[in-house]
């Protein structure tokens, strides 16, 4: 349909397929001429007339409208095989091309339509290809100018003498880094957000990978379809991500080996991130509220911009850190 006409442009296909279909009406005509009544001469010719017109385009239909009128007045309208006029012959042939004209026209009018349709859909196409291009590339961007600075961060610690200082940058360094990678990973080809089930799984092995600690095995299961808004996305996997460093550094002390157990669920109203390990465990007197840890304090800090509510305990084997955010404010609703 979209090629439609054939032979746009080249006027002997065109007039080829007029003429063909025209004596094919004509010998259709006078093959069924002894089944027809009396003053039915154009009945085999309109079709043909509006087949030429939407397969070859309204000059092959106008060839075809004049061609076939030519072939009915000469073999069907009396007197025949003449093309003399009696009666109410110009009536007749009035009727006729006023009919044809008005169906190549109507034709002509959908074959424009059609094409402005297929002209528009194309450039549509070509525009979200070109958005979709631009939009990896802003993607690419960002995430490769949030990596540069860590880096850049990264090569100034070194110049710093104070120890508290030095963690300071290290730790900023290593987030913005890790924001670089979630950016990559946040969104699809088409700029939808990713699901969280694929999204994580190579968040949680670049973690365990950047941990130091071989030995340690993970365990990632997650719910599938979660998708949650961008801003929500990002603080929950940075709180993973502090939760997956803060399980090898402080409860694999001493220890090669050992597990650590993300999950995702959906809750009444809610979605819930577990990260569990069964490492030392908590100190007899830790208190979430009052860690000095930044990287915990930077947790509770995303977990109340994002709406959710977070906690650390001890669980029997380990340790869990439980994230809850709210339906609502994980699909960035009001």
């Amino acid at each position: 349909m979209d090629r439609l006409p054939y032979g746009s442009g080249r006027g002997l296909v065109g007039l080829l397929g007029a003429v063909t279909l025209s004596l094919a009406a004509a010998g259709l005509r006078l093959a069924l001429d002894d089944l027809f009544p009396p003053g039915f001469p154009y009945l085999t010719f309109f079709p043909a007339v509006i087949l030429s017109s939407f397969l070859f385009g309204a000059r092959a239909g106008a060839i075809a409208g004049l061609l076939c009128g030519l072939l009915a007045w000469y073999y069907f309208i009396p007197p025949y095989r003449s093309f003399v006029v009696q009666g109410g012959t110009w009536i007749a042939l009035f009727f006729y091309f006023a009919v044809v004209a008005l169906d190549v026209l109507l034709i002509l009018w959908l074959q424009r339509a059609n094409r402005r349709l297929r002209d528009e859909r194309e450039r549509n196409e070509a525009l979200a290809a070109r958005s979709e291009l631009l939009f990896r590339e802003l993607q690419h961007r960002v995430a490769n100018n949030l990596q540069m600075v860590g880096a850049v961060l990264h090569h100034h610690e070194r110049d710093v003498s104070d120890p508290l200082a030095r963690v300071a940058l290290s730790e900023a360094a290593l987030k913005l880094e890790l924001i670089g990678r979630i950016q990559r990973q946040l969104y699809g080809s088409d700029g939808s957000p990713v699901a969280l089930d694929s999204f994580l799984a190579q968040l949680v092995d670049d973690v365990m990978a950047a941990g130091g600690k071989p030995g340690l095995r993970h365990m990632l299961r997650v719910a599938p379809g979660i998708v949650l808004a961008p801003d929500v996305a990002i603080p929950l996997a940075l709180i993973l991500a502090e939760g997956i460093a803060n399980a090898v550094e402080h409860g694999f002390t001493g220890r090669t080996s050992g597990c650590i157990t993300v999950t995702v669920t959906r809750e009444a109203g809610a979605i819930a991130l577990v990260i569990a390990d069964d490492g030392e465990g908590l100190p007899p007197d830790f208190a979430l509220d009052a860690a000095s840890s930044l990287g915990l304090r930077v947790s509770r800090t995303l977990a109340r911009q994002i709406g959710g509510t977070l906690s650390l305990c001890d669980r029997p084997g380990g340790t869990a850190l439980r994230l809850v955010i709210p339906d609502r404010a994980a699909h960035g609703l009001s």
